[in-house]
């Protein structure tokens, strides 16, 4: 949902193509699978390289419930190989290996798991300090990127994309409901140090919708 006239018009334009089966010059601000998803992601990531070879900040983070597809994973190896730091949230399969030497160094894999089912994808680019977020129905797998229509939209409002950085520093942040790969292959479970507080992340994100249903209850 969205008060964007323009996004309006450009999810029109993929539903008009959906229903009338003739595909469309543009679709605006919107990313197509499997029309041009995928070279723009491949862009994003070698902007970063690029970023990160010039010294400028550079950096990507993103949350998926898969990642299977070998261009975009050796998109991200190349990327790593430039001093990328990357963190990746996949709660599912994931064929890339992180923390190899010479390899995938700067690549941390993730899984959150927890009494909630989570299809949210989100995507971070540092961009050299003006970070771009990205938020949609696609998994860098190759069912999504090649063999269906799926849809990525950016996300512009610094309201909006605020949220979205918190929901990010959440999931990095647990300390008991994550997984972390490990260089072999293996996933290894967070545990909270001695003293420290449980932070996990779905435990946040209930705790915040309830004190802002709280709040919106008093005005």
């Amino acid at each position: 949902m969205s008060c964007d006239r323009e996004l309006g018009d450009n999810v029109a334009t993929v539903f008009n193509e959906l229903t009338g089966a003739t595909p469309a010059p543009s679709y605006g601000k919107l990313l197509v699978a499997p029309h041009n998803l995928r070279e723009h992601f491949a862009k994003l990531i070698r902007r970063e390289a690029r970023h990160s070879q010039s010294g400028r900040l550079s950096g990507i983070r993103a949350k998926m419930n898969q990642l299977q597809d070998t261009l975009m994973i050796r998109e991200l190896y190349r990327a790593s190989q430039t001093g990328v730091p990357i963190s990746l949230n996949v709660r599912g399969l994931c064929c890339l290996r992180a923390g190899i030497p010479g390899l995938s160094d700067t690549i941390r894999v993730f899984s959150t798991l927890g009494r909630f089912l989570e299809h949210s994808r989100i995507y971070c680019f540092e961009n050299g300090g003006d970070p771009e977020f990205f938020i949609g129905s696609a998994d860098w797998m190759q069912r999504n990127l090649n063999r269906r229509v799926e849809t990525i939209m950016p996300v512009t409002d610094p309201t909006l994309k605020q949220e979205l950085e918190q929901t990010l520093q959440i999931y990095e942040n647990d300390n008991c409901s994550a997984w972390d790969m490990q260089p072999d292959g293996r996933y290894k479970r967070r545990c909270p140090r001695k003293g420290e507080k449980r932070r996990a992340a779905q435990e946040v994100f209930s705790e915040l919708i309830g004190r802002q249903s709280k709040s919106k209850g008093k005005l």
